[in-house]
């Protein structure tokens, strides 16, 4: 019967297409509701797995991957949306993202079936309510007792009327009846429209995973068998199809039988007594629109490969790029152990190297591919620190920010979760001595616990930290093409870009000479090997 049923919608759904063409009736354009970040977030928030470490707040804001989510997320649903967020704020197992591979590439191999399952999603893309809560948070209110008998009111709102001719006491039996019919109507009313917004996306849900259920495509393998229970159960959350075809039937048994708040209790019941099922149509839908939108998106990517994940604090990004950037140059990147000091000049690229790491590591770990030629990365969480400001509403410095943020970043890594550091110049909010001093002891710690990238003006953080950092420095070639090398800067430009800029010969002058000053005693210094490798000499000694 389920198998009859199902055929039975995917012929009339065939039938509806075909006689659209015919007539040259065009299907209603998807809205594309503008939702809120809250509410994009909102499935991650309730179904985080605490057994991966999600990407904090300030690495998702030092990252930009709230554009980057938009960027992939292009024509898709709420439902599309929440998953994609969701994978990115805290990745995924081997196992899933194997998964979530295969499915991909699967899309990516067949272009026309990739456009065709796109265009059986559209229609969730009229959805305009977030639903996730619904599903995963909020619990069933208590129906009142009168709730599937309110059929006698109607009747007796008639009697009354009819009662005047006798007496004109009658009116007052009238008037309760209308009390109680319009008060109850006006205590319901916000709650009976919220829950049609949320009715409505969640039936888009079921009609698009019963249409689904109807197709013999393996890649729909797990909408198998769900199609005909999620078309009844739409079918039972729906209003009477003579209401809704009547004209003003629908507000007539509203404002008479309360059939709208006996409908919503209907729908609670419905809702809170299929949960589990709701549940399933709701991950299915999301992720097949994940998938989708992943592979539409890697089509027209700068580079792509699927990458090598593994828990070791190495990494290898051979000519990454960013995938915000339209005309990125590549470069490639490699740190065995420890961590890299990423020196260069003003403007050529540092924090963008720093943000394209970042951004790769986040996607080989939450979908499986990086912006690379060939990419082997670990399957650690990120932590950024490249954003602090100061706060005038919360009266936070700069440099106060700052040291929050690193002591957010020690406890990471002594936490539960650690991972890999990428951090761009350090301390910027107090004076240069005790700037490189902090940021010295504070970098020193954290590589010596994980992988740790860091880039810097104050030069002498290279020496300092040459035990635990690699020394790299982005540069131009003879080409003009970026490229990643060892050792640390040999010339600045800070004093070059003065004149670049118009300052005038007299401020290049003046700089000049006190740079010349500086530079005998504070860019060279000498031996400062034992100043903070002591330490770690020392840790290695048992007391």
């Amino acid at each position: 019967m389920s198998a009859f049923v199902s055929k039975l919608s995917a012929v009339w759904t065939q039938v509806v297409t075909s006689v659209r063409a015919f007539l040259i009736i065009p299907g209603r354009e998807p809205v594309d509701y503008g939702f809120v970040a809250s509410d994009v977030a909102q499935l991650h928030r309730l179904c985080a797995d605490p057994a991966r470490g999600a990407l904090d707040d300030a690495t998702w804001k030092d990252l930009l991957l709230d554009t980057y989510r938009a960027q992939l997320s292009k024509e898709v649903s709420i439902f599309g949306q929440q998953v994609l967020y969701r994978r990115l704020r805290e990745g995924l197992g081997d196992d899933a993202c194997a998964a979530v591979g295969e499915r991909v590439r699967e899309l990516m191999r067949d272009p026309e079936r990739l456009a065709a399952l796109h265009r059986d999603c559209t229609s969730l893309r009229h959805a305009d309510k977030e639903i996730a809560t619904l599903l995963f948070e909020d619990a069933a209110p208590p129906a009142p007792w009168w709730v599937g008998k309110t059929w006698p009111l109607p009747l007796l709102l008639l009697a009354s009327i009819g009662a005047v001719i006798v007496t004109p006491a009658a009116w007052l039996a009238t008037g309760v009846v209308a009390y109680i019919l319009m008060s109850t109507q006006m205590r319901y009313h916000e709650r009976v429209d919220e829950w049609d917004l949320s009715m409505n996306a969640l039936q888009m849900v079921l009609r698009v995973s019963s249409i689904l259920g109807a197709s013999k495509d393996a890649l729909l393998l797990p909408f198998a068998g769900a199609g005909a229970a999620a078309g009844k159960l739409n079918r039972q959350l729906s209003r009477a199809p003579m209401v809704e075809m009547t004209p003003g039937a629908r507000t007539y048994l509203d404002w008479f039988m309360l059939d709208n708040v006996n409908h919503y209790f209907k729908g609670v019941r419905l809702v809170h007594g299929n949960l589990d099922f709701l549940r399933a149509c709701f991950a299915r839908v999301g992720e097949l629109e994940a998938d989708i939108a992943l592979a539409r998106h890697l089509l027209d990517a700068p580079a792509l490969c699927w990458a090598g994940r593994h828990a070791h604090n190495t990494l290898a990004l051979e000519g990454t790029v960013h995938p915000l950037l339209p005309q990125a140059q590549a470069l490639s990147v490699r740190i065995d152990g420890g961590g890299a000091f990423i020196s260069g000049q003003n403007g050529i690229g540092k924090s963008t190297l720093l943000r394209t790491v970042g951004v790769n590591l986040v996607t080989a770990r939450a979908f499986g591919f990086c912006y690379a030629r060939r990419a082997s990365v670990p399957d650690l969480p990120v932590y950024t620190s490249m954003q602090s400001e100061d706060s005038l509403l919360s009266g936070e410095s700069l440099y106060m920010a700052e040291l929050r943020r690193a002591q957010e970043l020690l406890a990471a890594a002594d936490g539960p979760h650690p991972g890999i550091c990428i951090i761009d110049e350090i301390f910027r909010g107090t004076n240069h001595l005790e700037s490189v001093s902090a940021a010295a002891s504070v970098l020193d710690v954290l590589a010596a616990n994980g992988l740790v990238m860091v880039s810097s003006h104050n030069l002498v953080l290279a020496s300092l930290l040459a035990h635990r950092l690699a020394p790299l420095c982005v540069r131009l070639d003879g080409a003009g093409r970026l490229v990643l090398e060892a050792g640390v800067l040999a010339h600045t430009n800070g004093i070059a870009l003065l004149a670049q800029r118009g300052f005038g010969p007299a401020i290049e002058a003046r700089a000049g000479r006190v740079f010349d000053w500086l530079n005998g005693y504070l860019a060279h210094p000498g031996d400062c090997d034992g100043v903070l490798a002591g330490d770690a000499a020392r840790e290695a000694v048992p007391a």
